[in-house]
């Protein structure tokens, strides 16, 4: 197929900035202006600008959603690509190829002018195409021959259209290319039909992961706090009810819209999907600034965590000592009981921090053997000992570079580990084990234990000197028993994150709170998964196997709901069943057995009972 624009009339106008109009459609002259006053140069041969591998496989990670929900069509047609000898590729906003696919001949022709995936293929880039000229205008379009500005792709025909999520944003750009010779009208109506079925598709996944978003902050807007939902776009999808009338038509509103409406976000936590690795949205913790106005302000910095908060000073005293230190560079130490949550006050500090967009490792260091310990936290070269790795191996100090590392149970390293910890801190630098060569390291470090790390020092187990180093900035994280008033905010934490929809009587509830966990939040954690694999499908009808559940796993005594005085004989009955039902683990069949009772009546009495 000729092009429409014949060479000539490029050359003119490279050459002299003249053009006839009437030869050339409105769009490509517009986009030949364009590249002219960017300077784009019009003889480039091949494309430039390309990432890394470690960039592109960022980038396509930045762009996951619209992989999943377009690569599948690709796919179908790529028999069709084959065929008709034409190449498909998949584009991000920024004009990254993400993905290009087709005839195996026409793939070799495009990586001679560098058209493979990677490459960012824009106008700013390559001059006037198809890709870049459709990101620019939001608008469908096809570019042949000597229509396009650099010489580079002359010999190409290209199809582009644009994909929009349902709130009109740009996602990207689905293009289809050829030989010029083998191009065909039909191309523009083809990636316009691929690029309207890959929205359908976007938009269903959307929908999808909305539900999926309200559903885990289900608890969190029907609670008295004042909250905003946000999906991982930063679009508002819900608010809570007293907010409602703060913010009329919230949904889709773009979360930086807020500052018209006057809030000021008191903390940040994420919002994880069912596979706990995959944020999926934002919930915003708001707080009014006047209680008696409508003005609210919005801060610029809110707070990230990705636990869950509650209402107790005393755990709200460690968030205000995270916030203060977490945009610092001070190392941290992290003091209390095993099961408090340690490390997730560690990731906040991290996540709140310049070094966010680092990498955040951790480390327990009383889970690895003293002599091991070594090369876990600096690496080694290869041979450096019987069994490494051919090609060594990072240590932990290494991959946390422009990061943070969080060294949980600190108290725990050997007095030789303590002194090249300490070099370590003091020249910011490491050698791995069996090597020669230094590592400039910048990397924060946040240390946590369980012991009384100053005690150690007292009982010369803990050198001083390295004690001062650590012990910059201590943070107290309360053990369960002095945040109880917490315990329903992290049950329901626990049911959303584990998608179990129960709801905890609140009689249950107050038992839990009674309990003094010495275990703390990892104790409460293990006594839920265990209640969820009991009883996974738990309802109102059968609500009474909690007291059993809490007689042989919480270690309490059943809840007393009786609407009458029992007498004595009923009373000895309710304890000879109690410990029938302790004996048998539960087991109704066999403590009726074991008390001589049919069975139909110990569920009577169980029921009169409460048990």
């Amino acid at each position: 197929m000729q092009s429409v624009c014949y060479l000539s009339t490029w050359k003119r106008f490279v050459n002299e900035g003249v053009l006839d109009p009437s030869r050339i459609s409105k769009r490509i002259i517009e986009s030949w202006h364009r590249c002219k006053s960017q300077q784009v140069n019009p003889y480039l041969k091949k494309g430039e600008h390309f990432l890394t591998s470690d960039l592109f496989k960022q980038q396509k990670e930045k762009n996951s959603l619209l992989l999943q929900a377009v690569l599948p069509t690709l796919k179908r047609i790529d028999k069709m690509m084959i065929e008709l000898e034409a190449i498909v590729l998949l584009i991000d906003p920024s004009g990254y190829v993400l993905s290009i696919t087709g005839n195996k001949k026409v793939l070799h022709e495009a990586r001679k002018i560098n058209f493979v995936e990677g490459v960012r293929w824009t106008e700013e880039e390559v001059g006037t195409n198809a890709i870049g000229t459709a990101l620019q205008t939001s608008e469908a379009i096809m570019v042949s021959g000597s229509e396009h500005y650099s010489i580079a792709s002359h010999n190409w025909s290209c199809a582009a259209a644009p994909i929009h999520s349902c709130e009109g944003e740009l996602l990207g750009v689905i293009d289809v290319s050829c030989p010029v010779d083998r191009a065909h009208p039909f191309m523009l109506g083809m990636v316009a039909s691929l690029a309207q079925e890959a929205e359908k598709e976007l938009n269903v996944q959307a929908h999808k992961k909305e539900i999926e978003l309200i559903n885990r902050c289900t608890h969190l807007l029907e609670s008295s706090q004042s909250v905003v939902v946000c999906n991982e776009r930063e679009k508002v999808v819900a608010v809570s009810e007293d907010l409602r009338q703060h913010i009329p038509n919230y949904k889709g509103m773009d979360r930086k819209e807020l500052l018209k409406y006057g809030m000021k976000v008191e903390m940040e936590s994420s919002i994880l999907a069912s596979d706990q690795t995959t944020c999926i949205g934002t919930c915003l913790h708001i707080k009014k600034v006047d209680e008696l106005s409508s003005s609210w302000t919005l801060t610029s910095k809110p707070f990230y965590f990705e636990g869950t908060i509650g209402t107790s000073s005393s755990f709200q005293r460690t968030l205000d000592d995270v916030k203060r230190v977490a945009p610092t560079e001070a190392s941290v130490y992290i003091s209390g009981e095993t099961g408090t949550g340690k490390e997730i006050i560690a990731r906040a500090i991290h996540f709140n921090s310049k070094r966010k967009n680092g990498p955040f490792i951790a480390l327990n260091c009383g889970a690895l053997p003293a002599e091991l310990i070594e090369s876990e936290l600096f690496g080694y070269v290869e041979g450096a000992f019987t069994g490494a790795k051919r090609q060594g191996h990072k240590g932990k100090f290494e991959q946390a570079n422009n990061g943070t590392i969080f060294l949980d149970e600190i108290g725990e390293i050997s007095p030789a580990m303590q002194v090249k910890l300490l070099r370590v801190l003091q020249e910011r630098r490491i050698t791995p084990v069996g090597g020669t060569k230094e590592i400039e390291l910048d990397v924060r470090i946040i240390t946590a234990t369980h012991w009384n790390l100053s005690q150690l020092v007292e009982e010369g187990k803990f050198r001083k000197d390295l004690y001062y180093r650590l012990h910059v900035y201590p943070i107290y994280v309360p053990p369960l028993r002095e945040r109880k008033e917490d315990i329903p905010y992290l049950v329901h934490y626990y049911c959303k994150q584990n998608d179990w929809n129960v709801q905890m009587p609140e009689e249950y509830i107050e038992r839990l709170k009674q309990y003094d966990w010495p275990g703390n939040i990892r104790e409460l954690f293990n006594v839920l998964e265990r209640l969820r694999i009991s009883f996974p499908y738990l309802g109102a009808e059968n609500y009474h196997v909690l007291d059993k559940f809490f007689v042989t796993d919480v270690h309490c005594f059943p809840i007393q709901k009786e609407t009458h005085k029992l007498n004595a004989r009923e009373n000895i009955q309710k304890d000879l069943m109690i410990e029938a039902l302790q004996k048998t683990q539960g087991n109704v069949s066999q403590a009726a057995k074991l008390l001589n009772m049919p069975r139909s009546t110990f569920y009577r009495r169980m029921q009169k009972y409460h048990l």
